[in-house]
């Protein structure tokens, strides 16, 4: 389905996902900046800090780092729902084409596909 932004489904206010979409997207990106020093490279000075201690960063350092991979797509996904908000096409299924339904945008306002289609 294609058209204006005010072409969604019925039961689906677009204006709240939108907001919440936005919402979503400002809290992952000041989550994003607020751990930057996480997944930062890890100090190997052998005087200041043990071996186990140094793999203990090690391994919180990539824990961090996979979770702003994560963090990432999440974004990827609030931003193509936005755009299929502005195209038209939030809230139909990106494979069937059949309205997704309201209570399965309201767990996910970035979902694309239909349960049956996600199955």
């Amino acid at each position: 389905m294609t058209g204006s932004a005010d072409d969604a489904p019925p039961g689906i206010d677009i204006a709240a996902m939108r907001a919440r979409l936005l919402a979503d997207r400002a809290a992952l990106t000041d989550i994003s900046a607020a751990s930057q020093e996480s997944r930062g490279p890890v100090e190997l000075d052998q005087t200041s800090v043990g071996r186990l201690s140094r793999m203990d960063a090690l391994q919180q350092q990539a824990m961090a780092l996979a979770t702003e991979r994560r963090r990432a797509g999440s974004l990827q996904r609030i931003e193509a729902a936005l755009a299929r908000i502005e195209t038209g096409e939030f809230g139909w299924c990106g494979q069937c084409g059949e309205p997704i339904a309201p209570g399965r945008l309201a767990l996910d306002p970035a979902t694309l596909n239909c349960v049956a289609c996600a199955s």
